[in-house]
């Protein structure tokens, strides 16, 4: 089960102007059943010789966390060949860590940092963002719900200069209380913040690294992508969103719509929006590609 967020989609135009039209996307039930978008990862060239440091959080993903990294070895192997992929076990109950210890046994390029105790979703990506080598820094949740091969779309906007690529889940699978929630999330985040984004809690991000390290974020529970994204904005640096497939949970249980979760993120969101008006940093230069 991987942590989760009480936040999500609002409509809103982008930052900037997308540099090629979004294309439609059927829904599916899993990722297993995408396959044109499997069939591009698996057959296309390269999309990017810029290395790829790949987050995934995981708690209590013991049945899916496996199959999540195949799926990335398959793709990243194919569009963005200097890639590592960094598990970070957030204090599981079941055996994710031991599976996980598994996989990186088995392939060098697959790292593991198990946060003993937990730290909640936003303690796990501040783990791995510390862990990352490469120059670019992508996230996603690994309890199935979303596609690895959609990175595609997110890497091809990189190549054309965006440093910041923000994916939204076009059709989000979701109970109706937890889609109700984010919904309401989005519009308060949007009133406090002025933040316009349309998907601020999707877990499927692309940035340069050295962004990530720029706004060395602290938010450790469910606020860690409305600090990125606040700051990316105070930066003001340029970003596109594009829409991912997004798939029903299978196994686990989303921890998003927790009254506990809910009320922590809420305390969080006023104490954030109290430090961030103290904010401000340096635009990293943009490193050149190899």
């Amino acid at each position: 089960m991987t942590q989760r967020h009480p936040a999500d989609e609002m409509e809103h135009v982008e930052h900037m102007e997308p540099m090629e039209q979004p294309v439609e996307t059927p829904e599916h039930d899993s990722p297993a059943t995408t396959a044109g978008s499997m069939s591009m990862a698996q057959t296309s060239a390269p999309l990017t010789t810029r290395g790829l440091s790949i987050v995934l959080p995981a708690y209590n993903e013991e049945t899916v966390i496996a199959d999540t990294v195949r799926r990335c070895i398959d793709t990243l192997s194919e569009l963005a060949p200097d890639y590592e992929i960094i598990i970070v076990n957030d204090g599981s109950r079941d055996r994710t860590g031991q599976v996980a210890d598994e996989l990186a046994a088995a392939n060098p390029r697959v790292r593991v940092v198990h946060n003993k105790p937990n730290r909640g979703y936003g303690g796990a990506l501040i783990a791995g963002f510390q862990a990352v080598t490469k120059q670019l820094t992508f996230f996603m949740d690994s309890d199935g719900q979303f596609d690895i091969a959609d990175i595609a779309q997110l890497l091809k906007y990189r190549e054309q200069g965006c440093r910041a690529v923000l994916g939204y889940r076009e059709h989000r699978r979701d109970a109706f209380l937890r889609l109700l929630n984010a919904k309401g999330w989005n519009v308060l985040v949007s009133l406090l913040l002025g933040l316009h984004i349309r998907d601020i809690d999707c877990a499927f991000k692309l940035y340069d690294t050295a962004l990530v390290r720029v706004f060395d974020v602290t938010s450790e529970g469910a606020m860690i992508n409305t600090e990125m994204l606040t700051k990316l904005t105070k930066l003001d640096i340029p970003y596109v969103q594009t829409p991912v497939h997004h798939y029903p949970r299978v196994h686990g249980k989303a921890t998003g719509a927790n009254l506990r979760v809910i009320a922590n993120a809420f305390r969080e969101l006023f104490r954030l929006r109290q430090k961030l008006r103290r904010w401000s940093a340096e635009i990293p230069p943009e490193e050149p590609a190899p």
